[in-house]
C-alpha cells in the first residue's frame, strides 16, 4: 500500500556547514524516503542494501549519511514517513461524514486495494513487512512499529464507537479490542494478497469483517 508518490517526512535540521533548508539537501531526503519506501514495502529490510537504495534514489553516499546515521536511522525515518502517509488514508476514509461509519469502513478497504493494485499487488504494508522481521532488526524498531500500529487501531476504535453511536454496531461490542482485532487480520490479507498477486484476500476479510458487525446489531 504505497502512493505514486512515496510520503517524505518534514525536513530535519540541517548539520553545520550547510544552508538551512538546502533545495538540493531537501530533494535528496526526499528522493531517499521515496525509494526506500518503494523497496521495504515490496522486499523488506534485511535484503535490500544502502547501496541499492542509493542507486534508485540517484543520491550520493555522503548525501545519505548527511541525512541519516546509518541503515538502522534510515529505517526509523522510513517507519515514521509510512506512518503519515497511511494515517493521512484513514482520516480520508474515517472522517468522511458523508457516509456512515460501516460505509467509511468499507471505503478504507478500497482505498487500500487500490494502492496494491497499482503496484500489481508486490508491494505490502511496511510496517507488516517489518514485523515478520522482527527477530534480525535493530534495536528500536519494536517500539516503533507498535506505537505505529496502535495509533491506528486507536484511529479505527473511534470509527467503531460512531458506529455504536448510530446502531450500526452493537453496545455490547468492545471498540479497542475490534479495532485489534481488525488490524490483526487486516495486516494477515495484506500478506496473504502480496503473497497471491490478487485482492481476493482483502476483499474477503472485509466481507467476513462487515458480516459480524452485521450478526452484532442483529444480537
Amino acid at each position: 500500500m504505497l502512493p505514486k508518490d512515496a510520503p517524505s517526512q518534514p525536513s530535519e535540521k540541517p548539520r553545520r556547514g550547510r544552508p538551512r533548508g538546502a533545495p538540493d539537501a531537501s530533494l535528496a531526503r526526499q528522493n531517499l524516503i521515496r525509494a526506500g519506501l518503494e523497496h521495504l514495502t515490496e522486499k523488506g529490510y534485511s535484503s535490500v542494501g544502502v547501496d541499492e537504495i542509493l542507486e534508485v534514489a540517484k543520491v550520493p553516499k555522503g548525501s545519505f549519511y548527511h541525512h541519516f546515521r546509518n541503515k538502522a536511522d534510515f529505517g526509523l525515518a522510513l517507519i515514521a514517513a509510512y506512518d503519515i502517509y497511511f494515517a493521512g488514508l484513514l482520516d480520508r476514509a474515517f472522517l468522511d461524514g458523508s457516509l456512515s461509519p460501516l460505509a467509511r469502513l468499507r471505503l478504507f478497504a478500497t482505498i487500500a486495494e487500490e494502492g496494491m493494485a497499482r503496484h500489481g499487488f508486490r508491494r505490502g504494508c511496511l510496517v507488516g513487512n517489518l514485523g515478520q522481521e522482527m527477530g534480525a532488526l535493530p534495536d528500536g524498531f519494536r517500539a516503533a512499529l507498535v506505537g505505529v500500529l496502535e495509533s491506528w487501531q486507536n484511529r479505527t476504535a473511534r470509527l467503531f464507537r460512531e458506529a455504536q453511536a448510530c446502531g450500526e454496531l452493537s453496545a455490547g461490542q468492545d471498540p479497542d479490542a475490534l479495532a485489534e482485532a481488525f488490524w490483526i487480520g487486516w495486516e494477515g490479507a495484506i500478506l496473504r494478497a502480496k503473497l497471491e498477486l490478487r485482492p481476493d484476500p482483502l476483499r474477503n476479510f472485509i466481507k467476513m469483517f462487515v458480516r459480524l458487525f452485521e450478526a452484532g446489531t442483529a444480537g
